[in-house]
Formats: C-alpha cells, sequence, structure tokens
C-alpha cells in the first residue's frame, strides 16, 4: 500500500503555501511599497518581480501537494522545498552577518529554516 501524505505534511504545505502566497504578490506587484514597509529598499523592481513569480510558483506547488494524497505525488516537490530552504536561509544569514541586509531579513530568514526543518523531518520519516 502506498505512503499517505502525513496530516502534519499537509499542514506544513497549507501553511507554506499561504505564506509563500503573500510574499509572492508582495514581490511581484507592489515590490517598492512592501521594500518601503519593511526598510529593504528595492533597487531593481525586475529582480523583486522574478523572485515574486518563483515564490509565487512554490505557493502554487505547495497547494497542489496540500491536496495529494500519497506521498510519491509530493515527493520531489518535498525534495525541492528542502533544497531552496536551506540555501534561502543560508543565503540570507550570510547576507545578515556581512552584506548589511535590514533587519526584516530575519524574518525571511526563520521563516525558510523552519520550513527547512519541517520538510527535512517530514521527509525523513517517509
Amino acid at each position: 500500500m502506498e505512503k499517505r501524505v502525513s496530516s502534519g505534511l499537509k499542514t506544513t504545505f497549507l501553511i507554506h503555501a499561504i505564506i509563500a502566497a503573500f510574499f509572492g504578490l508582495a514581490y511581484l506587484l507592489i515590490p517598492e511599497v512592501w521594500g518601503n514597509l519593511v526598510k529593504w529598499p528595492i533597487k531593481e523592481t525586475e529582480v523583486y518581480r522574478l523572485l515574486g513569480a518563483a515564490v509565487l510558483g512554490f505557493a502554487v506547488s505547495s497547494w497542489f501537494s496540500y491536496r495529494a494524497t500519497t506521498f510519491s505525488e509530493v515527493k520531489i516537490v518535498v525534495q525541492m522545498e528542502i533544497v531552496w530552504t536551506i540555501l534561502g536561509t543560508l543565503v540570507l544569514v550570510y547576507g545578515l552577518l556581512f552584506a548589511d541586509l535590514p533587519p526584516f531579513a530575519w524574518v525571511n530568514a526563520i521563516l525558510l529554516g523552519l520550513f527547512a526543518i519541517a520538510f527535512s523531518i517530514f521527509y525523513s520519516s517517509k
């Protein structure tokens, strides 16, 4: 019998979809407004719009994964999320320590780190 998607992983996907949709839409639609709000100056809006589009793609994949029933349907998404969230966390922490990113970057780093932990736990338990 094929393994089902656990309720914890489903919840992680749902929370990730909501948070990623929020950040993705902010970066895609109002990068300068969002940047001013969080004290993170945006100079090249197209780069942030591109990031927003990618993050919205992650949100949609998490939504579809939330609706899936078997682990085989979501396995590659979980693997991709592990890579993305670990690398994203490392890049942001490096930027905070050595590149003078604004304090709000800690929010992004913490969120990505928490998702890295959650997705890794659910992946290793399969």
